[in-house]
């Protein structure tokens, strides 16, 4: 990154540039803004706000990319964590390590998150049928499944609002 700083303006969710800006200093911006509404403490109470960062940060990627937005009871965030990482097409999901991570955080809820390299979204039936298993195991020890988003270049779709999970 160029070393420009972008600084707060005058209106909120606004910023400024002293000087010239690239394509890479709008993209790491963006990612830290991502990062920023899935920062620990941050109360997930907009949908629409959450799947944008999520889009934000895994639609670009060349490969699949499994992670998980791990919830206390009012549904603050206590991580978000990128746990699995695959193919162009696949990506290999343990559900021992999301009940582990699930269990050490504390977490009462979580979301999980996947994206699509292909652009499109629509979930696959793998897609479905690893989102039964991680909500059984889960359930197992008390933890809600609220969602699992698919992310592509073409927006997010929710198995939630679908009535999928």
């Amino acid at each position: 990154m160029s070393n420009n700083i972008f600084i707060a303006g005058e209106q909120s969710g606004t910023y400024l540039a002293p000087g010239p800006v690239t394509e890479a200093d709008i993209l790491h911006m963006a990612h830290k803004l991502a990062r920023r509404r899935l920062a620990k403490g941050r109360v997930l109470d907009a949908p629409s706000k959450t799947f944008e960062a999520l889009q934000t940060l895994l639609q670009e990627c060349e490969h699949e990319i499994f992670a998980v937005v791990l919830l206390d009871n009012q549904h603050r965030i206590l991580r978000f964590e990128q746990l699995f990482r695959g193919t162009i097409d696949a990506a290999s999901v343990y559900p021992r390590e999301v009940v582990k991570l699930a269990l050490t955080c504390n977490a009462a809820a979580a979301i999980f998150v996947h994206n699509h390299p292909s652009g499109d979204p629509e979930p696959s039936r793998a897609d479905l049928a690893i989102t039964q298993r991680l909500r059984d195991a889960l359930n197992l020890v008390d933890i809600r499944t609220l969602d699992h988003v698919v992310v592509g270049l073409e927006g997010c779709v929710s198995l939630a609002e679908r009535g999928q999970i």
